[in-house]
C-alpha cells in the first residue's frame, strides 16, 4: 500500500466496514471516503466520477490512501470501561474474588499512583497498548489522585486518544492510604473539571456504592448534572458485592435506585458489569437512557458471572464492551468480542435451542457503534456517515508474518471474521482519531 500525504484534506479508497442503526454489519466495496478537517465530507462509489468528487474538495490524487487486496476500513474500538491505573497487573492476580481482590492487590497498587512519575510511566505504557489495539475511544478510570489523573489526559492529548477520564471517588470501605474525605473529594472534583484537551472529557467516577457514601454521590450527582458530565460506575457485577450494598444502603429499594437517587443515572452514565440486575432495574435504566459496558473477560476471569447480553438488548438497553482491565487481562476489543460470543455461547448452551446468541456482527457493533452509544458520543462517531468524525482503522487481514492465513477462496466477509476471530495488532496498519493518525503520532514519540 503505498503511503500518500494525509493532511486536513484526505481520501481513502477501498472496502469499508461498519455498522448502521438497522444493521450489524455492512459491507461497502469499492467506495471512497473523503475526510476533511478530521470529519467526513463525503461517501461515493469509487467511479469515474470520484475525479469530480475530490476536485471540490480540493483533495489531490497525493492525499488519496488506495486499499489493495482483502484490506478493509472499519470505525476505530470504543472501550466503555478501562482501569489506566490497573494496566501493570494484566496477567495477574486472578486467584480472588472480586472484593478480596480490590483489597488485596487493586487497592495497593492504585494507591501508589500519588507519585506522578509513577503514574506518568504506568499510563503511558496502557495509553500505547490499546492504541496499537485498535482502541481509538477510551473511557478510563483513574485514581483519587487528582494531578496524576490530569497527567494521564495530559498523555491522551499528546497523542490524540478520543476519552473520558474519571477521577475515582471513594471515601468508605478502603484502605486508609488510599481514602479520600468527603469534603476533600469535592473540592478536588472542582479543581479537575477546568479541562483544556481537545478529544477528552471528563467523567464522575464513583468507583460503586460500596465504597461511596451517600452525601458523596449525592454532591457527586449534582456536579454532574450541573457541568452535564459524564457518569461512569460499577453495579451488580458479582453476589457478594450485591449483598455488601444492600446492607449498607438497606432503605432504598435497590442497587439501581441508590445512583438514581443520587442523580447519577442520566443519558451520560456508563454502568459496568449489571450482571445481577432485577427487571425493575433494568426498566429504570431503560427510563434513564443510561447504558451497560459489558465486560465478558473480567466477568469469566474473576468469576463474577455471565450477563445476558440478549435479555438487555431485547429489553432496549444499549449495551457496548469493555475490556476491564485488570480484571479483564487483556487490552485488546478484539478480546472482548471473541469473550462476548464465547460468553452468549454458553448461555444458549443453557437456555436450549430458542436462545439466539450473539455472532460476530453483532459484537462487533458492540465494539464500535453502540460504545459511542453508550458512551452518549453515537452522533461524533462510531460509523461512517457524513458529519462523523472520521475514527478509523485500516486493517490487512494478510499482512507479513501476522497470525492470520488468507485463503484464494477468502471474500472480504470471510477475511473479516477472520480479524475478528484471529487478528491482533499486527493486523493493523492505521488508527485514526478525527482524521489524524494516532498510531503514527505514538511510533514517532515512542522512537
Amino acid at each position: 500500500m503505498a503511503v500518500p500525504v494525509l493532511n486536513n484534506w484526505f481520501a481513502v479508497t477501498g472496502t469499508f466496514i461498519h455498522s448502521t442503526l438497522t444493521s450489524p454489519m455492512v459491507i461497502l466495496r469499492n467506495h471512497c471516503i473523503g475526510v476533511t478537517s478530521g470529519k467526513i465530507v463525503f461517501i461515493e462509489k469509487n467511479d469515474d466520477s470520484i475525479v469530480d468528487v475530490l476536485k471540490k474538495y480540493d483533495i489531490d490524487a497525493d492525499s488519496v490512501l488506495h486499499l489493495e487486496g482483502l484490506q478493509f476500513v472499519v470505525p476505530g474500538f470504543v472501550d466503555t470501561h478501562i482501569h489506566a491505573s490497573q494496566y501493570s497487573n494484566c496477567g495477574k492476580y486472578l486467584d480472588e474474588d472480586m472484593l478480596s481482590w480490590l483489597h488485596k492487590y487493586t487497592f495497593p497498587t492504585e494507591a501508589k499512583f500519588a507519585d506522578p512519575n509513577f503514574a506518568t510511566t504506568k499510563y503511558w505504557k496502557v495509553v500505547s497498548r490499546v492504541i496499537k489495539n485498535g482502541t481509538t475511544t477510551a473511557s478510563y478510570y483513574a485514581t483519587i489522585h487528582t494531578s496524576p489523573t490530569l497527567k494521564l489526559c495530559d498523555i491522551l492529548q499528546s497523542i490524540g486518544q478520543r476519552a473520558i477520564v474519571g477521577k475515582v471517588y471513594m471515601d468508605q470501605n478502603c484502605p486508609d492510604n488510599y481514602k479520600e474525605k468527603t469534603t476533600t473529594s469535592v473540592q478536588d472534583t472542582l479543581r479537575y473539571l477546568p479541562f483544556q484537551y481537545t478529544h477528552i472529557k471528563p467523567s464522575i467516577t464513583p468507583r460503586f456504592a460500596g465504597n461511596c457514601s451517600m452525601e458523596l454521590m449525592r454532591r457527586l450527582g449534582h456536579i454532574a448534572k450541573s457541568h452535564n458530565l459524564h457518569v461512569q460506575t460499577h453495579i451488580a457485577e458479582t453476589k457478594d458485592e450485591c449483598e455488601m450494598v444492600r446492607k449498607l444502603f438497606p432503605e432504598i429499594r435497590s442497587y439501581t435506585d441508590i445512583y438514581n437517587e443520587a442523580g447519577l443515572l442520566t443519558q451520560k452514565t456508563v454502568l459496568a458489569h449489571g450482571i445481577y440486575l432485577s427487571s425493575d432495574e433494568r426498566k429504570l435504566i431503560r427510563l434513564r437512557h443510561s447504558g451497560i459496558s459489558h465486560c465478558p473477560n473480567s466477568n469469566i476471569s474473576m468469576r463474577s458471572g455471565m450477563l445476558d447480553v440478549r435479555a438487555y438488548l431485547d429489553d432496549n438497553i444499549s449495551v457496548g464492551l469493555g475490556t476491564d482491565i485488570s480484571g479483564g487481562y487483556n487490552a485488546s476489543m478484539l478480546n472482548a468480542m471473541r469473550a462476548a460470543v464465547c460468553t452468549s455461547n454458553t448461555i444458549a448452551m443453557q437456555k436450549g435451542p430458542n436462545y439466539k446468541p450473539l455472532d460476530y456482527q453483532e459484537v462487533f457493533k458492540m465494539a464500535t457503534l453502540e460504545g459511542a452509544k453508550v458512551l452518549d458520543m453515537e452522533d461524533v462517531i462510531g460509523n461512517f456517515e457524513i458529519g462523523k468524525e472520521f475514527d478509523a482503522l485500516v486493517v490487512d487481514p494478510d499482512v507479513n508474518g501476522g497470525p492470520i492465513d488468507i485463503f484464494e477462496d477468502d471474500t472480504v466477509e470471510d477475511a473479516f471474521q477472520k480479524f475478528t476471530f484471529l487478528g491482533d495488532d499486527r493486523n493493523i496498519l492505521k488508527v485514526f482519531v478525527a482524521g489524524s493518525d494516532i498510531l503514527e503520532n505514538l511510533i514517532r514519540k515512542e522512537y
